[in-house]
């Protein structure tokens, strides 16, 4: 990535704006950026994570690219490993309490993070800490005196609570102190911006006001959206499957990023990529005239996330290989290698769930009748079609749907 000096605060903020949910209260970002420039001391702009999974995936990087924006400027970027608040667990989006994850769990989720996060962070300027450095040694008494700067009612306020409670679900205490002791990174820090998802936001709130609590200058609140997943209906997540890890290989990269809608397209150049919003207003309308077509539209996109964390070469052949198997519907080069022992003539349909091509003899000829199998690039419809394997050596190349390919050979 680039990485541009920005000098005058309009420059600045125009930069770090693209993409911006919230930034709260803006008046106060330009105040910290303009005494910056004056004394000459960057700003400390932090992002914490809990590792609650081993991990990230492009939804995680839209925060990340945000610390970069400001790592570019000169910035101090701070990434905050969220090791002691992950064994609480965040109650964020929660509909119950979940189990806290071990120490061990946390651990092992922690060591990966690094090295993913650093193919978007500068880990020469990058400063990571543990915020069990110091909520690992909080005492009862400072647990006690945290609380008293924060009243409950507004706890309660947050929609996850106030949810649960409607619903006479269950709500443990530790749930409530998790945006408290998470407060405590803010007044660690001494951070004066905190990076966050919208979904996020009443926690970052929270941190705010404690650190005025402590007789720091709160920090300002800036949020991100949440990525949609593949999907085009929920937010990019593991668990729902509509997600693409960035430390995935380019091809599938590539593949999962080409299946997104026309229109989901635009928030990925906006979220995921360093495009200038002038650039991604005339890419839209060059699409919506005719000049510029959605799918190689799609295809830059891909190639340039692909290269943010693989390089330009891994997102030629990624771009390659996806042209080649459907767009120009040859085989791709690596086509996995079956031998088949010899024997009697075989139902292409029996074979297609042999092979684990279809889950069912009845989706096998389901998918031959729509025209969805191919050997040696010539469609089959007929669903008492039979192959040959009487002859050792022969071979021919199968392809069932659009991204399923074997080279069969007879052994």
């Amino acid at each position: 990535m680039s990485e541009p000096r920005h000098k005058s605060i309009d420059e600045q903020l125009a930069y770090i704006h693209k993409g911006a949910a919230e930034i709260i209260p803006e008046t106060e970002l330009r105040a910290k950026l303009e005494q910056s420039a004056k004394s000459g001391k960057p700003l400390r702009v932090y992002l914490g994570v809990d590792p609650t999974a081993p991990d990230l995936h492009l939804g995680h990087t839209v925060v990340l690219r945000k610390l970069k924006h400001f790592q570019d400027m000169g910035h101090t970027a701070i990434f905050l490993i969220g090791d002691f608040s992950a064994m609480i667990g965040d109650p964020t989006g929660q509909s119950e309490t979940r189990p806290p994850l071990s120490r061990e769990q946390v651990d092992a989720n922690a060591q990966t993070y690094l090295a993913q996060v650093y193919k978007i962070l500068d880990p020469e300027k990058t400063e990571v800490r543990y915020n069990s450095e110091w909520l690992g040694k909080m005492s009862s008494y400072d647990v006690v005196r945290l609380c008293g700067h924060y009243r409950l009612a507004r706890m309660l306020e947050r929609e996850d609570f106030r949810s649960r409670l409607e619903k006479n679900l269950p709500i443990s205490v530790h749930e409530l102190l998790y945006p408290l002791l998470t407060a405590c990174d803010a007044v660690e820090l001494k951070s004066d911006v905190e990076l966050g998802a919208t979904e996020q936001k009443f926690n970052i709130l929270v941190h705010r006001e404690i650190q005025r609590e402590y007789g720091l200058s709160p920090q300002v609140v800036f949020t991100m959206p949440i990525l949609v997943g593949l999907d085009g209906a929920k937010k990019m997540s593991k668990s729902l499957g509509n997600y693409v890890g960035i430390n995935e290989p380019p091809k599938d990269m590539f593949g999962k990023l080409m299946s997104i809608s026309d229109d989901l397209m635009w928030s990925y150049y906006e979220l995921l990529t360093d495009f200038a919003p002038p650039v991604i207003v005339r890419l839209k309308e060059e699409v919506r005239t005719g000049v510029l077509h959605p799918m190689d539209a799609k295809m830059q996109l891909a190639h340039t996330i692909i290269a943010n964390f693989h390089g330009e070469a891994a997102a030629r052949s990624a771009r390659d290989e996806f042209q080649r198997v459907f767009r120009d519907r040859q085989s791709p080069e690596d086509a996995p290698v079956r031998k088949l022992p010899r024997g009697a003539p075989k139902r292409l349909s029996a074979l297609l769930v042999e092979l684990n091509l279809a889950p069912s003899r009845a989706e096998a000829e389901r998918l031959i009748k729509q025209g969805g199998v191919e050997i040696d690039g010539q469609r089959v419809d007929d669903v008492k079609h039979e192959i040959d394997l009487s002859r050792p050596g022969s071979r021919f190349l199968l392809r069932a749907g659009k991204k399923k390919f074997l080279r069969i050979i007879v052994d």
